[in-house]
């Protein structure tokens, strides 16, 4: 039995849970409204301030799924109460970061600078302050929205191994090559 499908979600107050016929969770909470799609197979029971998952048989498929869907709504439940937050920095002379509402720009070191326009549900903030690397701040509500622009972002300049140059996510732990060795 799936450790994390058995579990139920809480809905803490001031949420609140519907699904349609086509198996369509909505969770609307006081920062929005999030959707997700749920398999067929997968029965959903809510019942009082919780939500249960249940599956039919014990197929691999269906053991994957139980687990998969009762943490992507505990993610839309959080999302929708607490929200999410991602923190990105940038390592290298010369690197630099502003944003003008959600249009990213970006000096990664190449020829011209990275215009970078963040979805409309995300909220995006930076920072420059003396004798720290500049910082880009992501903030909303979809984890998995948040996972792919800050993924996008890091895949623009990746963190080098013998420098560290680059983007990284804020406190990401790179493993660090050794240079050449000295001559004789």
């Amino acid at each position: 039995m799936s450790r994390i499908g058995k579990q139920p979600v809480v809905i803490p107050s001031g949420v609140t849970v519907s699904v349609n016929a086509e198996n369509v969770i909505t969770v609307k909470g006081p920062k929005g409204e999030l959707k997700q799609a749920i398999d067929r197979d997968i029965k959903i029971e809510q019942k009082e301030n919780e939500i249960i998952f249940t599956r039919p048989t014990d197929q691999i498929r269906h053991r994957a799924m139980h687990g998969l869907y009762r943490a992507l709504v505990g993610n839309l439940v959080k999302g929708v109460t607490e929200g999410y937050k991602k923190e990105l920095e940038l390592v290298g002379v010369g690197f630099k970061a502003a944003n003008t509402g959600n249009v990213l720009d970006l000096a990664l070191g190449y020829s011209h600078n990275i215009i970078f326009e963040v979805p409309g549900e995300l909220k995006v903030a930076t920072t420059t302050e003396k004798g720290q690397n500049p910082k880009i701040f992501l903030e909303g509500i979809d984890k998995q929205l948040i996972g792919q622009v800050a993924a996008k972002l890091r895949s623009l300049r990746k963190p080098e191994p013998y420098k560290g140059k680059g983007v990284k996510y804020a406190g990401e732990i790179l493993r660090r090559k050794a240079g050449k060795a000295a001559g004789k």
